[in-house]
């Protein structure tokens, strides 16, 4: 009896390792992501998740909303399309927990025009395209303010709407569009101030086609973005040891020619220079 219960012991202990290697072999890791730039810069790292027994999968979408959703939901680990000023208020108004995990680059916001090379040549009573949703709203009137076409009552306000501006010499007039249909109104508008994940698929490179863009520091740093309950995964760990690398740093800079700014230093391999931006947190 004592031999039977000896080797019982011995066989749920191998049946115990068997069952973790499976699990750890066949672990995924779901990431919700827009498609350009931060699709790709996920993507590049799959193989070597692989490798660490974690399968990728990259779920693409087009729009604002529904990433927050499926992740939300539990339909999918995590997303990374987001800065923090937008995960705030997405949260704030659906009455959502999700948190930030660590951030990957900087995606600058930029003016475009089919009309004008310069944004202080605008016509007066030009028309002037905006992201629709609070955040980047706001984020294209305080990039507006810096240039000195508008003047906002407060140019520190993440949630400015053009309900507050104060100054607009040129009696400039705004149209709210949604961020994934900024590049279709190109051609109809004066000024088009569009988010580079969008402009970059639209054909659009924001240091050759933009007339202006946001400074390199930037706080609009774009997270990846997990459920309270998935912050201390293995697998987010390990994605975050597999992005921060000097790979995917080298990567995200001469890919997008400097149109996407890493907001890391390798951990693997010093970079001179490398100073990491502030990330709003």
């Amino acid at each position: 009896m004592k031999r039977f219960t000896k080797l019982s012991t011995a066989f749920a202990l191998l049946a115990a390792s068997f069952s973790s290697t499976t699990a750890l072999a066949n672990q995924t890791l779901s990431v919700a992501a827009s498609v350009t730039p931060h699709a790709e810069v996920i993507k590049l790292v799959a193989d070597d998740l692989k490798k660490q027994g974690i399968d990728l999968k990259v779920v693409e979408f087009s729009d604002y909303v529904q990433p927050n959703v499926v992740v939300y939901q539990k339909h999918v680990d995590i997303n990374f399309y987001q800065h923090l000023p937008y995960l705030e208020v997405f949260n704030a108004e659906r009455g959502y927990d999700l948190v930030p995990a660590f951030p990957i680059f900087i995606t600058p916001v930029a003016v475009y025009s089919s009309k004008v090379k310069n944004v202080h040549d605008v016509r007066e009573g030009g028309v002037v395209a905006i992201p629709n949703d609070p955040t980047n709203g706001a984020r294209a009137l305080l990039l507006l303010h810096s240039l000195g076409l508008i003047k906002l009552k407060d140019p520190t306000n993440i949630k400015a709407t053009p309900r507050d501006i104060v100054e607009n010499p040129k009696k400039l007039k705004f149209r709210e569009i949604e961020a994934p249909n900024l590049p279709r109104v190109l051609n109809s508008v004066d000024l088009d101030v569009i988010n580079t994940n969008f402009a970059v698929p639209a054909g659009l490179h924001p240091l050759k086609d933009a007339i202006a863009i946001e400074e390199n520091d930037s706080p609009y740093a774009n997270w990846v973005v997990t459920r309270p309950d998935n912050a201390n995964l293995e697998s987010v760990q390990k994605l975050k040891e597999a992005i921060y690398t000097k790979k995917v740093y080298d990567f995200i800079l001469t890919k997008f020619n400097g149109a996407v700014i890493p907001v890391f230093c390798p951990l693997d391999e010093p970079v001179e220079g490398c100073k990491v931006p502030e990330t709003n947190k």
